[in-house]
């Protein structure tokens, strides 16, 4: 468990949904949460370091600057799994991979300049692995944003 005090949790709350955009973006945060730069700067560390944080930075909407993307699960032989992640882990186009209980076990989302890169990647995967998988394309989205309320 993470320890937070009520200045973590104004921080891991402002940057989820208005994390200042600019030239200075901790200069600015540190303005909105009324505390010095430093201390923003720290406490993003520390919060990346415990695990609270994973990642700061933008989501874009692949689809609206003319790229692809799809939801990925790979069907790995148990005892090849730790190679298949590896192998997975290599395209900077991937991200979300993670294993699940169940006979396709390898998830992940991939996001490429276009289809026809996507279409590569996945066949790359599929002939360097000798796994079978799937692709899941967006077909209607749901889930426009997520926030977590830290109290």
């Amino acid at each position: 468990m993470i320890r937070l005090d009520e200045t973590d949790k104004l921080l891991l709350n402002t940057i989820q949904l208005d994390f200042p955009l600019g030239s200075h973006p901790f200069e600015k945060l540190a303005g909105q949460l009324d505390i010095p730069e430093d201390e923003v700067l720290q406490r993003l560390g520390r919060l990346t370091e415990e695990g609270a944080i994973r990642r700061i930075g933008p989501i874009i909407n692949t689809k609206k600057t003319g790229g692809a993307s799809t939801l990925v699960t790979v069907k790995a032989p148990e005892a090849r799994i730790d190679e298949v992640a590896d192998l997975i882990n290599q395209y900077s186009e991937i991200s979300h991979n993670y294993l699940r209980p169940a006979e396709y076990n390898i998830w992940f989302t991939i996001s490429a300049a276009n289809e026809e890169r996507l279409d590569q990647i996945l066949e790359e995967i599929r002939s360097r692995t000798g796994c079978p998988l799937i692709s899941l394309p967006t077909k209607r989205l749901f889930k426009i944003g997520v926030k977590f309320d830290i109290r």
